[in-house]
């Protein structure tokens, strides 16, 4: 073994540093005593949380073009993020078409463009590294580009090609309508996909555009012009907002996509806006019978918008009520004390077009859901009946204070936010609302709490939705009396399956 001989400067510097450990230390330091460790976590004291949001403006930047692009530089990995944001949806299928805006969405990117064929297109995204993905939902559109910065420029050409020149091949047309078909025969095998199918129903209505599903026959109708059409309509830059992060000049970028916005090949429209005829269903239990061992329970009631004044307490009393998951009431009853159900929350989210409701759900045995409903019933009631106690609300109102900075965790997350803000018009609307989120959740009084709870879950009876097996859900259990019955305000409604491939009711 060769022994390496170190210089003697260096050896000397070596046992020099080593005897730093033991040299007189300064006297502020010395002054210093160690703080006693506290018997309990919640003992622990933190200074305050200083913490200010990003500036939607300081990121804003308004393209030539048409789009508003919110641009973020960030060096930390050779890497760039783009999102489009696209003002089109499923709401705009043409009746007898239902399906056709989530074909295009999903072909945009799969099915080649003008110069690239679908297989062509996909090898050479591979070969960058890159992922290129789209889709339309139900009342936007979204294409997203991530690769490394060096390849930046093929992959901003890439991106204007499948924007403006896509090819909607006919094979890849033809398979993804196979496979949406065989999707659709298992519409009626998970009770979760039943129950979540038919809480919309409920909560909107039969005839309300998002309950207008795709057929068997409406897909096997669209064709390759029908794609083309929808997509010329709907994709051109007046109806993009566009985010993108990651290692570039925010000015060179800013550059690269009015180049990428430019001369565009066609004229679209402006979408129309977005249909809000919800009716909500009449109060009852409405039961689907499914042959399976556990019932699934949705309780429903009218919601909110997000703009409404009382949008902050109406989110701390769900909290406290079921959206805070350990610390919430309905998980300790239902789930800790009484062991009926692994999972139970509530939630109370305030809609963007259209109000969408408060649901409380959870899964049990078929003989407890009658019981299991009268204690989220319960729960829901004592809301409105006492105040919550201090030490209840200041938990929930910590915890979303606590957490407000994992918002704007990176860059990308920040970029996505605030465009997403400028698609559903929040930034028109509520400019100031990250500057005083965490003011207005302070203010928020163990008085708001209980006047929202009182005007939202007590003000109607509910809407129940159970998915299970009727006979045993209507036997119950020996050890409680309640009865489904008993607890609805009306009689129990029969809600059929549906045919999954037309979609109509089918016969009892």
């Amino acid at each position: 073994m060769k022994v390496v001989q170190l210089p003697t400067a260096l050896l000397l510097t070596v046992v020099c540093l080593g005897c730093g450990t033991t040299a007189k230390q300064p006297a502020d330091r010395q002054a210093e005593t160690p703080q006693a460790i506290p018997d309990r976590p919640e003992k622990l004291e933190f200074a305050p949380l200083d913490y200010q949001p990003p500036d939607p403006a300081d990121y804003r930047v308004q393209l030539r073009n048409g789009p508003v692009a919110y641009l973020a530089s960030d060096r930390e990995l050779p890497l760039v993020d783009i999102s489009i944001l696209v003002h089109t949806g499923n709401y705009l299928d043409p009746k007898g078409k239902e399906g056709l805006a989530g074909l295009t969405g999903y072909l945009l990117s799969k099915g080649g463009t003008k110069s690239l064929s679908a297989d062509a297109l996909e090898e050479r995204l591979a070969f960058l590294a890159a992922v290129l993905t789209s889709e339309v939902t139900d009342t936007q559109g979204n294409l997203r580009l991530n690769l490394l910065s060096k390849d930046l420029d093929e992959g901003l050409a890439i991106l204007r090609s499948t924007l403006a020149e896509p090819r909607f091949e006919q094979d890849k047309l033809a398979l993804r309508q196979e496979q949406l078909l065989q999707l659709m025969k298992q519409r009626n095998d998970d009770s979760a996909n039943i129950e979540a199918r038919d809480r919309e129903f409920l909560a909107y209505g039969d005839a309300f555009w998002s309950n207008q599903y795709e057929t068997e026959a409406s897909i096997r109708s669209i064709t390759q012009d029908d794609l083309r059409t929808f997509h010329r309509r709907w994709f051109h830059p007046s109806n993009f907002v566009v985010a993108a992060s990651g290692d570039f000049d925010r000015e060179v970028m800013r550059e690269k996509l009015e180049s990428v916005f430019a001369d565009w090949p066609f004229a679209g429209d402006e979408p129309p806006a977005i249909p809000t005829n919800a009716v909500f269903a009449s109060p009852g239990a409405y039961l689907v019978n499914k042959d399976v061992n556990q019932g699934r329970v949705s309780i429903m009631l009218p919601g909110v918008m997000r703009t409404d004044p009382d949008y902050f307490s109406i989110v701390l009393m769900n909290r406290i009520l079921g959206g805070g998951g350990f610390t919430s009431r309905i998980v300790n009853r239902v789930r800790s004390d009484e062991g009926l159900a692994y999972a139970a929350s509530s939630s109370f989210p305030g809609g963007v077009y259209f109000p969408e409701p408060f649901v409380a759900a959870f899964q049990t045995k078929s003989r407890t859901v009658a019981y299991a409903t009268s204690i989220v019933l319960e729960e829901m009631k004592r809301m409105a009946s006492e105040p919550v106690p201090d030490a209840e609300l200041e938990t929930a109102q910590r915890s979303m204070i606590e957490t407000f900075p994992r918002a704007f965790a990176s860059k990308t997350a920040v970029v996505r936010r605030f465009a997403d803000d400028e698609f559903t018009g929040r930034f028109q609307q509520q400019p100031d609302y990250y500057k005083d989120y965490r003011d207005r959740v302070a203010a928020v009084t163990v008085a708001d709490v209980q006047r929202v709870a009182k005007e939202h879950l007590e003000s109607r009876a509910p809407t129940i939705l159970v998915v299970g097996d009727k006979l045993e859900i209507l036997k119950g259990t020996p050890e409680h009396p309640e009865q489904l019955q008993d607890l609805a305000d009306g009689p129990i409604v029969d809600l059929p399956l549906r045919d999954p491939l037309t979609m109509r009711p089918l016969p009892q």
